[in-house]
């Protein structure tokens, strides 16, 4: 899969996701019908919330953003949709190319090595991908929700 379909693709997951997560909190707090679409909406989110940031992370040591625009991708998956107006605009500066850089141009820092080999090893670089967004959804799941006072 090259990095622009990649991106595109999570992006609009991680929005879609929101969508769930928020029609989940309509029913929960507001009509007070059920909290089932917060509890199964929830946890999806937070996986695509954590691969959005882990796949941005990889597209922009790839296409070599700077810290900023990484930075500012990676903070556009906290409010709703705004993944989406994100994806839009690096697509249209040209942010984001049709094939890796990493595929044929030699790696310099460590960030780049292990870009390298996700890239040249599709599926070994997929299943590490699943790896960290697993181990930091765990990590989450230990922490507890946001703003429970029990931890």
């Amino acid at each position: 899969m090259n990095p622009k379909t990649l991106y595109r693709l999570v992006a609009r997951l991680e929005a879609a996701t929101w969508a769930l997560l928020i029609i989940g909190m309509v029913l929960k707090y507001v009509t007070h019908t059920t909290d089932v679409g917060v509890s199964i909406a929830g946890p999806i989110h937070g996986a695509a919330f954590l691969a959005y940031c882990v796949v941005t992370t990889f597209v922009a040591v790839d296409q070599k953003w700077g810290l900023g625009r990484w930075f500012l991708g990676v903070l556009t998956s906290v409010p709703p949709f705004v993944t989406l107006w994100f994806e839009w605009y690096a697509e249209r500066r040209g942010l984001v190319a049709d094939t890796w850089r990493l595929g044929a141009e030699t790696a310099g820092n460590p960030l780049e090595k292990l870009a390298t080999f996700v890239i040249r090893k599709p599926f070994q670089g997929a299943l590490a991908g699943v790896v960290v967004v697993a181990v930091l959804f765990a990590l989450a799941l230990a922490a507890g929700p946001p703003g429970d006072g029990s931890h």
